[in-house]
């Protein structure tokens, strides 16, 4: 790989120990490219291009929004794990890609926690358990119930194998101690369409693409799966207010750079960032994607993706979940 002059002045300016305050001064003098793991159009990449403009601002540099979409978000984070060190490439990474893809390929091309250095959190997509018209149920302690009293004969549908919304519906099979049978498809939409069609009883999918139907009468959301009430739906209550105390499933993202990055630009892009993130216009144009900002430090970042791997390597193990 070449590196340019800046480049070659921050990797010498380390080994030669310069001042963090000097290094952070001379950071950033050329473009950053900022990776997404997914393909364009979908709410995590319109949320990279809503604030990729407004940190170049701060930054005073362009920032270059670059999709590398596949393998669950393998092939971008690979990439970024064996960039340069230098905080000209970043990261924007879903929870999967951080938390399950390790127990999920056997031959991942990086180590979540070794290969990055954590910059913040971004944002999270709260998931929701919907039910078809028909079931009868009002609260997820209904469908606790009923799948207990007719073991095997409900379903769920999910966004693929190996997805967090298939993972999630494992959890809730595990915390519950019933047995409700995943049905993946390619993607939330087709998962919607799927129950409202009365393919499956159930569906887990991300609250953007199941809202749009909560009014039509055709299925029911029943809750968020996440530890509190979701902004963008507050009249829903979380699994653990209505029948699973205890539950939470978040699909989160989060920013990172390579390990190595210079502890003086972290600081500094964790605090660019977080100002982005925390600004009321960015807050609102990512709820009409969607999403709630997730502002973090890096540490809080780093505990997260660290409890999160184990919690959802277990889920996996437990439940043999596969990819497809």
């Amino acid at each position: 790989m070449k590196f340019s002059q800046t480049r070659r002045f921050l990797a010498l300016s380390v080994l030669l120990g310069l001042s963090s305050a000097a290094l952070a001064q001379a950071w950033p003098a050329s473009p950053i490219k900022l990776v997404v793991t997914f393909p364009p159009g979908g709410s995590s990449d319109a949320a990279a291009r809503i604030v990729a403009p407004k940190l170049a601002e701060r930054l005073g540099q362009p920032v270059v929004v670059d999709n590398k979409p596949g393998a669950g978000g393998g092939l971008g984070l690979g990439q970024v794990a064996k960039a340069a060190p230098d905080g000209y490439t970043l990261v924007l990474a879903s929870a999967g890609g951080l938390t399950a893809n390790p127990s999920l390929y056997k031959n991942l091309a990086y180590d979540p926690q070794r290969d990055f250095a954590p910059i913040t959190g971004f944002g999270t997509s709260p998931f929701v358990l919907a039910a078809s018209a028909t079931l009868p149920v009002k609260t997820v302690k209904d469908v606790i119930d009923l799948a207990k009293k007719d073991p095997g004969k409900l379903t769920y549908a999910s966004g693929g194998n190996g997805t967090a919304m298939h993972l999630s519906g494992e959890l809730l099979n595990a915390m519950a101690s019933v047995s409700i049978t995943h049905v993946p498809y390619k993607g939330s939409g087709p998962a919607v369409v799927a129950i409202m069609g009365g393919e499956t009883s159930l569906a887990i999918a991300d609250i953007t693409t199941i809202k749009p139907q909560m009014q039509s009468g055709r299925l029911k959301v029943l809750g968020v799966l996440g530890k509190t009430r979701s902004s963008l739906a507050p009249e829903l209550p979380t699994l653990a207010e209505s029948g699973l105390p205890g539950y939470e499933s978040n699909g989160w993202f989060a920013i990172l750079a390579p390990a190595g990055t210079p502890p003086a630009i972290v600081k500094r892009l964790n605090a660019e960032f977080g100002a982005v993130l925390r600004s009321a216009d960015v807050r609102e144009r990512f709820s009409a994607a969607g999403l709630e900002p997730m502002p973090s430090t890096p540490e809080e970042l780093a505990a997260l993706m660290k409890s999160e791997t184990v919690k959802w390597a277990k889920v996996i193990k437990d439940s043999g979940a596969k990819i497809d």
